[in-house]
C-alpha cells in the first residue's frame, strides 16, 4: 500500500513538473500558441469574461426571491417611564402615578422574505449584464489578435537581430583579412598608408556596429519573452529563419480578398458601445414606471427582567406578517427627463461613433493593404540590389589588391554593401510586420 502511495506521489510531481515546464524551442506559430494562453495581458482578459459572468450572475440574483434573518436583543439599562391619572389606581383627582411599561429585556428573531414582482430597472439590468459579458468576450479577441501581433512582431526582431549579428561578423571576418594583406602590401612598399587607414575606418565601424548588435539582441530576445509571459532570462531556440519566414508571409492573394466591415471586431466593440448607450436610455425610461415588490416575514418574541431566553420555561411568542410594496414615482422636478434627453444625446454620439469607426476601418485596411503590396515590392528590390552590391563589392576588391582601385573606392563598395545588407534585412522584417498589421485588421488568426 505504501509503495503505491509513493507511485501515485511520483506520478503527480512528474505532472505537475511537465506543467510548469517552459518551453526552449519555438517556432513562431507555436510562439503565438504560447503567447495567447500564458501572456498576462490575455490572462487579465480571461479573468475579465469571468468576472463579467460573476456580474451577469450577481444582477440576475437580485431579481430572485431574497431571505434574511434578524436578532435583535434589548436591554434596558433604565426603563422609560409613563405618567399616568392616580385615579385609575385608586389614588387623588389630578395626581399622577408613575409607571414602567414592559419587562426589562427583550429578545425578537425573525427572517423576511422579499421578492421583486415588477421593475422595470431590474429587466434593464439583466439586459445590461448581457452586453457587458460580450463586451468582455469581444476585448478578449481584440487583445488576442495584438497579442498575435506583437509576438509576431518580437519573433522577427529576434531574428533580424541574429542574421544581423551573421552578418556583420562575417564582414567583420572579411575587413581583418583585407586589412592583414594589406598591411603585407604596405609593409613591402606597394600599397599607401591611406588605405590601411581607410581599411582601419571601416573595420572600426563593424566593430562597434556589431557590439551594438549583440546589445540589441539581447534586448530583442528579452522583450520576446515579457510579450509571451516567459521570464525575462529564460532561453529560447528560434526553430524559424528570416528568410523562410518572408517567403511563407508573402502572400498576395491576401491583397484581393474582400472583406466584411460589420465582423471586423472593432466594429462589434462600438456595436456594443451603442447597444449600452440604448440600455442606459432603457434604464432612465424606466425610472418612470413604478417598482411593484411582496414580502412575507414570520418571527418570534420574548420578554423576561433577567436574560432568561436561552431556558426551556421562557414563553416566545409568534407573529406573521405579509405585504406588499408598490412605489409610483409622480414628481421630480424635471430631473428625469433630463437624465434621459443625457441619454438620447450618448446614444446619438455613440451612432456618429459607429458610422465613423466604420470609415475609419475602411481606410485601415486600405493603407494595411497598400503598406503590405508595398512591403513585398521593397523585399524583391532591396534582395536585387545586395546582390548588385556583393558583385560591385567584390570586383572593387579585386581591383584594389590588384592595385587597380582605389582604398576609397573599395569603401564606397563596402559602405554600399553594408547598407544593402541592413536593407534587405530590414524590408523581410517589414514583410513579416505588415502582413501581421494587414492579417489584424482583417481579424485573421493564421501566419500562413
Amino acid at each position: 500500500m505504501k509503495s503505491n502511495y509513493t507511485l501515485i506521489l511520483l506520478l503527480l510531481t512528474c505532472l505537475v513538473g511537465r506543467a510548469q515546464e517552459k518551453p526552449h524551442n519555438l517556432s513562431l506559430e507555436e510562439a503565438i500558441e504560447y503567447a495567447l494562453e500564458h501572456n498576462r495581458t490575455a490572462k487579465k482578459a480571461e479573468l475579465d469574461i469571468e468576472a463579467a459572468k460573476q456580474q451577469k450572475w450577481e444582477t440576475t440574483a437580485t431579481g430572485l426571491p431574497q431571505i434574511n434573518a434578524n436578532i435583535d436583543y434589548q436591554n434596558w439599562l433604565k426603563q422609560q417611564v409613563s405618567l399616568l391619572p392616580a385615579e385609575f389606581f385608586g389614588g387623588n383627582e389630578g395626581e399622577f402615578a408613575e409607571v414602567a411599561f414592559g419587562t426589562k429585556q427583550t429578545m425578537t428573531a425573525t427572517a423576511t422574505l422579499t421578492q421583486k414582482i415588477f421593475d422595470g430597472s431590474y429587466l434593464v439590468g439583466l439586459q445590461s449584464a448581457k452586453v457587458f459579458l460580450e463586451i468582455s468576450k469581444n476585448a478578449k479577441i481584440k487583445t488576442d489578435l495584438e497579442i498575435r501581433k506583437s509576438v509576431i512582431n518580437a519573433y522577427g526582431n529576434v531574428l533580424l537581430a541574429d542574421e544581423t549579428v551573421a552578418i556583420l561578423e562575417n564582414n567583420l571576418a572579411v575587413l581583418q583579412k583585407n586589412l592583414h594583406e594589406t598591411i603585407k602590401i604596405f609593409e613591402n612598399g606597394l600599397e599607401e598608408e591611406e588605405s590601411v587607414e581607410q581599411l582601419r575606418i571601416t573595420l572600426s565601424s563593424v566593430e562597434n556596429s556589431l557590439q551594438n548588435t549583440k546589445r540589441l539582441r539581447v534586448l530583442a530576445k528579452q522583450l520576446f519573452n515579457i510579450t509571451l509571459g516567459l521570464p525575462i532570462e529564460h532561453t529560447i531556440n528560434f526553430t524559424d529563419d528570416l528568410v523562410s519566414l518572408t517567403n511563407n508571409h508573402i502572400d498576395l492573394g491576401l491583397l484581393s480578398s474582400s472583406y466584411d466591415i460589420t465582423q471586423n471586431i472593432d466594429y462589434v466593440i462600438a456595436k456594443n458601445e451603442k447597444a449600452s448607450k440604448e440600455l442606459l436610455l432603457k434604464l432612465e425610461k424606466s425610472k418612470a414606471l413604478p417598482n411593484l415588490s411582496a414580502f412575507v416575514n414570520g418571527g418570534y418574541a420574548a420578554n423576561a427582567n433577567r436574560f432568561n431566553f436561552l431556558t426551556r420555561d421562557q414563553k416566545w411568542f409568534g407573529s406573521s406578517l405579509l405585504g406588499v410594496n408598490l412605489n409610483i414615482p409622480i414628481f421630480s422636478a424635471g430631473a428625469r427627463n433630463a437624465a434621459t434627453q443625457r441619454a438620447k444625446i450618448n446614444l446619438q454620439k455613440s451612432i456618429e461613433d459607429l458610422t465613423e469607426t466604420e470609415q475609419q476601418l475602411k481606410l485601415a485596411i486600405e493603407t494595411a493593404k497598400s503598406n503590405y503590396q508595398f512591403s513585398i515590392e521593397d523585399y524583391h528590390n532591396k534582395k536585387n540590389n545586395l546582390a548588385l552590391a556583393t558583385r560591385i563589392e567584390q570586383k572593387n576588391q579585386t581591383k584594389f589588391f590588384e592595385g587597380i582601385a582605389s582604398s576609397f573606392d573599395l569603401r564606397q563598395a563596402q559602405t554600399q554593401l553594408y547598407t544593402s545588407q541592413q536593407e534587405y534585412l530590414q524590408a523581410m522584417l517589414d514583410v513579416i510586420n505588415k502582413k501581421a498589421e494587414l492579417e489584424t485588421v482583417l481579424n485573421k488568426t493564421s501566419t500562413k
